[in-house]
């Protein structure tokens, strides 16, 4: 079904705009023709769109490439966006880069994956994507062909491609709402274009699109479930301006937790950025999730029911994590948030909840690593009586199931 998709897809677009011409190559710019404001402005922009984190293997030079990138499709390996003149951009001009971005068109006329997020980049303006160009052609240049992509059969024929954006691409310059503040359009301008949350952050459709009218509903981020960035969100009415501001610039927030999966590197990166854009982002992603919500918080605390449930995920519990989440612990004191603010232990899918205990929350923005992994240390079932308790102990949902089953199969994605 997937395949007849994008075949389908690939046939119109075969008729429309299958062909994107070449541009041509030039020599490599010199740094000094790039204006150093404008430099600096696009390593604030670049860090915003987080390019190093895709565009950096683990074992290589900064945005060198060649980062798996797994999709439902296959393995994508990111390119090489140094200014390397034989593997990189070096001899790109600006106006191939701004292409590549808002259209998704290499410089060669290739059609582009849209793990480069250009549904996104498309609304950026021109003026930004150039300063970002600035910014990358003063990198290092480093010389690192990118592997070849790992795709299920078919799909390495990138003229397909053409016919998926004429479905899911919708170009168009980013418009401000008249009767809201700057900040607030600043943050729209930012959490829908460069920072392209909505990447993660909304449900896609089975061949790769994110759903229309369904933006920042949730979705689906390296296997970690990307909650829902509106009133949906379970948390949504413990979020605020303040407190997602906290989250976003260290990483961590005394009322949420840490930033967990492939949102600690997002924070890692916010924590470099001028504090002005932070904050616009916060304010335009709080006044979504907080559209309708009546504020009416409960602490919620069965600890007699869980532990007559759950006996053993209560002896496990007291021996591992009440150090750190018990009521009145010391570390609970030291600013550890109760486990029944964290989104987390509330949402319907336990996934992110068994990949932190699995994976711990790593050291991030100068932070000590905030919690372990237990991956080492606890069994498939400790950890299963270890959710189970935690989930009747600290939130009113329903009993997560196949919780032994889950874990199983993510320490094996691991």
């Amino acid at each position: 079904m997937v395949l007849g998709g994008v075949a389908v897809a690939g046939i119109a677009g075969l008729v429309v705009s299958v062909h994107e011409p070449a541009l041509a190559r030039i020599a490599r710019p010199a740094r000094e023709n790039f204006e150093a404001d404008s430099v600096r402005r696009g390593e604030q922009l670049a860090t915003l769109g987080d390019c190093i984190v895709c565009h950096t293997a683990d074992d290589g030079a900064p945005f060198a490439g060649s980062r798996p990138l797994r999709t439902p499709f296959g393995t994508l390996y990111s390119t090489n966006i140094t200014p390397d003149e034989l593997t990189g951009i070096g001899n790109w001009s600006e106006e191939a880069f701004v292409r590549a971005m808002k259209n998704g068109v290499a410089r060669d006329g290739n059609h582009l994956y849209p793990a480069l997020p250009y549904e996104h980049f498309t609304h950026v303006t021109d003026g930004d994507l150039k300063a970002i160009y600035a910014f990358l052609m003063t990198r290092r240049s480093v010389s690192r062909e990118t592997p070849a992509n790992d795709l299920l059969p078919g799909l390495g024929f990138r003229p397909l491609l053409a016919g998926w954006k004429l479905l899911f691409l919708r170009r168009g310059e980013f418009e401000p709402v008249m009767d809201r503040t700057a900040e607030w359009n600043r943050g729209k301008y930012l959490v829908e274009g460069l920072a392209h949350c909505g990447a993660c952050h909304t449900p896609r459709n089975l061949v790769g699109g994110e759903e229309r009218g369904r933006e920042f509903d949730g979705g689906v981020a390296e296997g970690w479930n990307a909650p829902a960035l509106d009133a949906s969100n379970p948390s949504a009415d413990r979020w605020t301006e303040t407190s997602l501001h906290a989250y976003l610039k260290t990483g961590f927030d005394k009322a949420h937790g840490a930033a967990g999966g492939p949102m600690g590197p997002v924070a890692e990166g916010l924590s470099r950025v001028d504090d002005a854009d932070v904050k616009a982002i916060a304010v335009y992603v709080a006044a979504r999730m907080q559209a309708g919500k009546d504020r009416n918080i409960l602490a919620i605390d069965n600890a007699v029911e869980a532990e007559t449930r759950f006996p053993q995920g209560a002896h496990l519990f007291q021996g591992a994590c009440a150090g750190c989440h018990e009521t009145g612990s010391p570390m609970g004191q030291q600013g550890r948030p109760p486990l029944s603010q964290l989104t987390a232990v509330k949402m319907a899918d336990p996934t992110n909840a068994a990949l932190a205990l699995l994976q711990g929350l790593p050291a991030t923005n100068g932070r000590d690593q905030l919690m372990p992994p237990f991956a080492e240390t606890m069994s498939d079932k400790d950890l299963a009586d270890v959710l189970a308790y935690v989930r009747a102990r600290f939130s009113d949902g329903p009993a997560w199931e196949n919780l032994k089953s889950l874990i199983t199969t993510a320490r094996l994605e691991d």
